[in-house]
């Protein structure tokens, strides 16, 4: 891969953690330039350290900056340096998101408002600030990271799953819009993976997505990042890293998403008698 990537100019946001980083860890190490974009100072200075570790030259640039992707005025100002200077972004990776997990009745408003500012208008924000080049030269490429619950919600997900969805909804739509204009988009519905933001999860997860969620293992981030890298480079538009992502998403298509259902509503049954039944 480091043929197709090397010299590149990538942009990751929610590049500080998580996906994000093992992202932009594999990018330097296939020689591309990388700028990771997150609203914390302390933690992109972390991260840009440990990515140092694997810059294989003096010429692959390590650069980041601390932006709001949920502001669309403090991001494009943020931006407008490094297009000036690169003139145009090769690679968006639009990583930065949120979950915050709960029963529907017990979610306040503010949080359906965040999961959709940050999820979904971020990655619009950060779309429409670095499209124009692209626009103009014919040729980049957009990764929007969705989620698998993207594509079919579960219990205690209805805040950050509808946010997710509307981020399939755009990618589906910009796929059929750039691609004439010679701009690759690619979708990722990455599982449950071994992040900061999963452990922040789980914390509240409520006891009946915990039940359905044990029966499904975690993946590594690194994994993640190497199924993206690969799919970009092969042209494809739909990424599911890990067999068993890979496997829930072919059975949900063979069987019609109203046998899935019917499915889950049996799992969410039985995890609530489960639950009655510890009470006893």
């Amino acid at each position: 891969m480091v043929d197709f990537y090397q010299n590149k100019k990538v942009l990751i946001t929610g590049g500080s953690s998580g996906i994000g980083l093992a992202l932009a860890k594999l990018f330097v190490q296939n020689r591309a330039n990388v700028c990771i974009l997150a609203r914390n100072p302390d933690n992109l200075q972390k991260a840009v350290s440990h990515l140092e570790g694997f810059r294989p030259s003096p010429n692959v640039e390590i650069s980041s900056i601390s932006a709001d992707v949920s502001n669309s005025l403090n991001l494009n100002n943020a931006l407008s340096l490094l297009i000036s200077r690169w003139k145009k972004v090769d690679i968006l990776i639009n990583s930065a998101g949120v979950a915050h997990p709960g029963e529907f009745w017990d979610l306040e408003e503010e949080i359906f408002h965040q999961m959709m500012q940050i999820n979904y208008f971020g990655t619009v924000n950060a779309i429409r600030a670095v499209l124009p080049p692209m626009l103009a030269a014919k040729d980049g490429i957009i990764v929007n990271i969705s989620s698998i619950v993207g594509y079919l919600n579960i219990y205690g997900y209805t805040a950050y799953g509808a946010s997710k969805h509307a981020v399939t909804g755009l990618s589906d739509a910009l796929r059929m819009e750039l691609k004439p204009q010679g701009i690759q988009v690619a979708l990722v519905y990455p599982p449950d993976t071994d992040t900061p933001q999963l452990a922040y999860e789980n914390q509240y997860k409520p006891q009946i997505t915990k039940m359905l969620a044990s029966s499904g293992g975690i993946i590594h981030p690194d994994q993640v990042a190497r199924e993206i890298l690969s799919g970009v480079a092969n042209r494809k538009y739909l990424i599911l890293p890990g067999l068993e992502n890979k496997l829930i998403y072919l059975t949900i298509r063979l069987l019609g998403k109203g046998l899935a259902y019917a499915l889950m509503d049996r799992m969410v049954a039985s995890a609530l008698q489960r639950k009655s039944a510890a009470k006893k």
